[in-house]
This record gives structure tokens, sequence and C-alpha cells, in this order.
């Protein structure tokens, strides 16, 4: 039984796309692809799929994460285009690669997520970003199944940072090709740039932009525009969050150099 790890988007109206929907999707294009899957034991078999802490819906992202179990070895990049052919526009397969290592989810700790604030001034945001960072907690609330619970965003922030979003005319080609092009605007805006480690209760973007309204009054006009940017094991030593296929495709390299005829290298020449 080979694995697959693949990285895909939720990309512009997508992004309203719930869990269970992107499932379907997903599902679909497994069939229409012909993908060799493992199935489930039972009298309800279904495909062995794994989902790694999927966004909220309404939120967009560019590295959502999940894994499947195949039958017969395939190349993981053949099988990346024929899945991402099969998906809807917006839901893009633009990662794969062969699950070498164990524990995907264990390296998802942390996200970078960015927050386009239209109608906020960058001299609000940053004023308001100060106030969340210098206090020791946020507390904030939130609807979940057992009624509303208050919890402290501050803790879970590793940082928050505030910046001036640039007007589309002014962008490049390849600015302009980005995740919010959804929301084009021809004014200036605040941009919130934050990594928050994942911990329980989870502390989403939302709750951030709750615990900027209780310290420092900031309320956008509209609601904000949030993408996930990256998601994987932070670094301590750098601040950074790490990408979480890293390891696989470092195995991958290394059984290819000791053993050149491994099943990496069968499942290259195998069809997709």
């Amino acid at each position: 039984m080979q694995r697959i790890r693949l990285r895909y988007t939720k990309r512009g109206r997508l992004r309203f796309t719930s869990h269970r929907d992107f499932q379907r999707a997903f599902e679909r294009a497994l069939r229409r692809a012909e993908v060799p899957m493992a199935y489930s034991a039972g009298f309800t078999p279904h495909p062995k799929v794994s989902y790694a802490n999927a966004a909220p819906t309404g939120t967009g992202s560019e590295a959502e994460y999940l894994e499947i179990a195949l039958t017969d070895a395939r190349d993981p990049e053949k099988l990346r285009l024929l899945l991402d052919e099969s998906m809807p526009v917006g839901l893009d397969i633009i990662d794969a690669v062969e699950a070498r290592t164990s524990g995907l989810a264990d390296r998802l700790t942390a996200s970078v997520w960015e927050l386009r604030l239209d109608g906020v001034t960058p001299e609000d945001a940053e004023r308001a970003v100060d106030a969340f960072t210098s206090a020791e907690t946020v507390e904030v609330q939130r609807k979940m199944k057992n009624g509303m619970r208050t919890f402290d965003a501050r803790g879970a922030v590793v940082s928050l940072e505030a910046h001036t979003a640039q007007p589309e005319a002014q962008k490049s080609q390849s600015e302009t090709h980005s995740p919010q092009a959804d929301r084009p605007t021809d004014q200036a805006c605040a941009i919130l740039r934050l990594v928050v480690r994942h911990v329980t209760p989870a502390v989403r973007p939302d709750d951030v932009l709750s615990g900027l309204r209780a310290v420092a009054d900031l309320a956008p006009p509209v609601p904000a525009g949030v993408i996930r940017l990256a998601q994987g094991l932070f670094d301590e030593e750098t601040g950074t969050v790490t990408d979480p296929l890293a390891p696989d495709r470092e195995a991958v390299a290394a059984a290819s150099d000791a053993f050149p005829g491994d099943a990496t290298a069968a499942a290259a020449k195998a069809p997709a």
C-alpha cells in the first residue's frame, strides 16, 4: 500500500466551501482520475482519506493537507496533475509527495494567517496590534457546542504585525494574482499577518479580531478577508512555520540515492 500526501487550496469564492463539500468534490475527483484507492473494511467501505486541520468555512487557504492510501503505486506528481484537473478551479491540488514518515498531523502545530481589513487605516491597525501584543491575556468569547465559552486569545499568538496593502493598480502582475484577488480595491487598507499556535481550544483569526475589538475598539466596517498562507511545524529558533511535507521529500530523496530501484522509481514508471 502506498500513501500520498497532498497540499490543496481554497481560493476565491471556493473559500465558502465547507469541509464536507470539499470531501464530496475530492471523492468525485478520485473516481474521475481512476485512482486505485484503498478502502476501509466493514459494511460501508469508504476511501482511505485522512484530512488534517481543515480551515474554517469562509476563510481562504493556501495550505490544506490530506493523505490518501493507494493499492497500487503511482507517481505523486502525475497523480497530482490528474486530481487537479478533476477538481473545481479554486480547490487546487498544488503539491504531492509519497509519505515516507509518520505523524503528518503532529507536524501541523502552527498557522500563518493574513487578514485584509478594508476600511481600516494602517495607523489604527498598528495601534490595535500594539495594544493586543502588549496585553498578557485577551479574553474573548465564542459560541461552541456546549454554549458560550470564554478563553484567552493572546497566548496562542506567536506574532502579530500590521502592514499596508498596496492599491491593486500599483501591484505587479505576480502580486495581483493572489488569493485575495477576488477582493480588489483601489485604496490602501490594513493587512495583519499573524502566526498562531494550534492549541485547545483553537484560536482562530476571528478570535484575534474579537480580541483587537476588545483591547483597542478596532471594528472593520466590512468582514475581514482571511487566508491561511501556511501551516506546519513551528520552529522556535527561527520563529517560522516550516513545510510539513519536507521530511517526506527528504526521505524520498535519500531512498532514491541509496536504492535507485526502490518503490519510488517504480512508481515513476507506473501509469497515473
